[in-house]
């Protein structure tokens, strides 16, 4: 697997790629390929938050845990599915909960990309999947990785909103200086949460930070 990354990424996290959990896990990877199993996202879009998202555009970080894996629904953003795709579940509460929150109203587009690209890193702690196995690539160097990646932003830029929903989100918050940063915590927007991230208002408040530091808010609305 070539690691194909976008370029501020690439000098940010360039201590990580030779390391010798993420070499097993490039080998990992090559193995499945190479026994015929289907791997979601694909290859070209494993490090797409990170190319929508650059270093210096960073805002928000919405942390998920690992790709959707149906047919065509991973595309490397996490909660986000491609065009033409069903909104699952979890994403048709985020947009419920967006509507309630700001008074607008959602198409149900389920491509996050306008997002990202004002600056939502939409970060996955696992950035691959076993077709039709959830969690399938879990334990196998990931979570090293994209907790290196949490710690970077952390150590290394100011004022980022992270958004943490449900109980592997929130373990994360370890991770974040919040003397530097802010963090808010919800239910996850799972439907198995029975409504608990409903209420949560974490798109208002994202907007009413950014503000407050003279930034652009989100536009959320798609």
């Amino acid at each position: 697997m070539q690691v194909r990354i976008e370029e501020s990424w690439k000098n940010a996290l360039a201590g990580e790629f030779g390391k010798p959990y993420f070499e097993s896990l490039v080998r990992f990877l090559h193995k499945e390929k190479e026994e015929g199993k289907k791997i979601y996202p694909p290859g070209s879009q494993i490090f797409r938050a990170f190319e929508l998202t650059p270093v210096d555009k960073l805002k928000v970080v919405i942390l998920g845990q690992d790709p959707y894996h149906g047919p065509g629904q991973a595309h490397g953003l996490s909660f986000s599915v491609s065009a033409g795709v069903p909104a699952p579940p979890s994403l048709k509460n985020i947009f419920k909960e967006i509507e309630s929150d700001l008074g607008i109203t959602m198409s149900g587009y389920p491509d996050l990309e306008k997002w990202a690209r004002q600056g939502v890193l939409l970060l996955n702690a696992v950035l691959t999947v076993r077709a039709g196995v959830a969690a399938s690539h879990s334990k196998i160097g990931w979570e090293e990785f994209t907790d290196a990646v949490i710690r970077y932003i952390s150590d290394n830029c100011e004022g980022v909103v992270f958004l943490l929903w449900g109980n592997f989100a929130r373990s994360k918050s370890a991770l974040i200086d919040r003397s530097r940063h802010y963090v808010l915590e919800a239910a996850h927007p799972s439907p198995l949460a029975r409504g608990a991230f409903f209420g949560c208002r974490h798109f208002s408040q994202t907007n009413a930070i950014l503000s407050s530091r003279g930034l652009v808010p989100i536009d959320w609305q798609l």
